[in-house]
């Protein structure tokens, strides 16, 4: 592809719907027991005057985005609606560009509109990465490409900008050219804050057929790699991860782990207290070992305010809710940090961008120090997990955290006709079951030939009909900090 097709975004339309959880899920100081997923679609026309629809999916997550206490999980909801209207205004002003340019253009003024009504960078993300995706994947079926194919051939102009200097002289379409996406990846399951262990820590069972505890999850799936969340106490913290290792040490061959601070230590002495705690316990001796890199563990306000160097000397540390402005990872490798997330949620051109970096980075030091991981905020089946997926893979990383399988029940909440076309277009990716199509991980992997499709990762379209029309932004929040009206 010798030049990338430009092109006007003509229309966009945002619906939502609820889901709830089928177990509770505990990160950091919040426990989610339900939900609502944003849905947007982009219709956008080409120079050469052919019209297409694309389409994106996210969760609209509370207490992640936006962790600040004065809000209810409704007003960070609206958070994120605003971002998406913002960031969609902004687009039908614009006029015809790449898609790699209609994001780094917009860029500085979504986050400079967002400040203006007190969202900060990583809601502004959120806004943009939505449309960009929905906008990038009308495109790809326009040509009939799949992602990988189409990014492969820079289908999106991806090119220095001045948007990222650091990456002045860098060599995007080389870079895009040489990616070899992987069919095959491990799912890294999560075990979060309140998640049974064993079943001595239940009360009472859902009861649905579908794995409980840990115990149950290892047997079922058989899963290599875990996400394991701590939550700030160091010495509750090394009791829980004891309870963990004495079920994970049963797995015949090796396993893999992350620790997910989740912003839940106040420093970085806070978090190299745990790791010493952890150095210091018996019982953890095969779990320190198979511990990959920490994710996170130190509030975004003083994580990028001083070194981590000391905790880095032991493991690699990333970042994660830090990874803000788009130059975060610059800022936070001068502080030691090795890695940053990929998350489709903050946006496919972030990540590519965050690749680049590393890619550079390592070339300069002739090693393969940074890195990026691969993580989840519950992306459900369907068009979500699907996007997520197919940007994994491009970007080469072969263990994704994923828990939307877990903690939501399959398509639970979408019509079962829906699910059944997903599951005929991907009968690698999903499993018929008793309960309905379901994510299929077979010997802890998840099988991807089918993302090879025209389109971001899924050529199939959830049913508009059953979703409600996205609601207008209570945003800004009444004078007084008055609780936004809930949808």
């Amino acid at each position: 592809m010798t030049a990338a097709p430009r092109f006007r975004i003509l229309a966009i339309e945002r619906r939502e719907w609820p889901f709830r959880l089928r177990l509770p899920f505990r990160f950091g100081v919040v426990t989610v027991t339900h939900g609502r997923q944003a849905v947007v679609r982009a219709r956008i026309r080409t120079e050469d005057g052919r019209e297409g629809w694309g389409v994106a999916a996210e969760t609209l997550a509370a207490k992640w985005f936006d962790k600040d206490p004065r809000w209810t999980d409704a007003q960070n909801e609206h958070q994120l609606r605003r971002a998406l209207e913002i960031a969609g205004e902004a687009s039908l002003a614009a006029g015809a560009n790449t898609a790699f340019g209609h994001f780094a253009d917009a860029y500085a003024d979504q986050v400079a509109a967002c400040a203006r009504e007190g969202l900060n960078p990583l809601v502004a993300s959120y806004g943009r990465a939505l449309v960009d995706r929905a906008a990038l994947d009308a495109l790809l079926k326009l040509h009939g490409a799949s992602f990988w194919a189409g990014m492969r051939a820079n289908i999106g102009g991806m090119a220095p900008h001045p948007v990222i200097p650091d990456l002045a002289g860098f060599d995007f379409a080389a870079m895009l050219a040489g990616l070899a996406p992987l069919r095959r990846v491990h799912a890294r399951h999560t075990v979060g804050l309140v998640d049974p262990i064993t079943a001595a820590d239940q009360a009472e069972r859902v009861g649905d057929g579908l794995p409980e505890t840990l115990e149950e999850v290892v047997a079922a799936y058989r899963h290599r790699y875990f996400k394991l969340k701590v939550g700030g106490d160091a010495a509750a913290d090394v009791e829980r991860l004891a309870r963990i290792a004495a079920v994970l040490d049963r797995l015949p061959g090796a396993y893999y782990a992350t620790l997910d601070g989740n912003e839940q230590y106040a420093d970085a002495e806070g978090a190299l207290a745990l790791w010493r705690a952890i150095e210091a316990e018996p019982r953890l001796a095969r779990l320190r070992a198979a511990i990959l890199f920490i994710e996170q563990p130190v509030k975004r306000a003083q994580a990028l305010a001083t070194g981590i160097a000391t905790l880095a000397a032991a493991r690699p540390v990333i970042i994660d809710e830090s990874d803000g402005e788009l130059d975060a990872f610059v800022r936070a490798r001068a502080l030691g940090y090795a890695g940053v997330s990929s998350k489709a949620c903050k946006g496919v051109w972030r990540s590519l961008v965050n690749l680049a970096r590393c890619r550079a980075w390592n070339a300069a030091e002739r090693g393969e120090r940074f890195f990026l991981s691969a993580e989840d905020l519950t992306t459900l089946a369907g068009v979500c997990v699907q996007q997520d997926l197919a940007l994994v893979a491009l970007l080469g990383l072969n263990h994704v955290e994923r828990n939307g399988h877990h903690f939501v029940d399959g398509f639970a909440g979408r019509p079962a006709a829906e699910a059944a076309r997903f599951l005929a277009a991907h009968p690698d990716l999903y499993a018929a079951t008793p309960r309905g199509p379901r994510l299929a991980i077979r010997d802890g992997m998840l099988a991807l030939d089918s993302l090879d499709t025209p389109g971001l990762g899924a050529s199939v379209e959830p049913d508009y009909a059953a979703m409600e029309e996205m609601p207008r932004a209570a945003w800004p929040p009444p004078a007084g900090g008055g609780a936004a009206t809930p949808p």
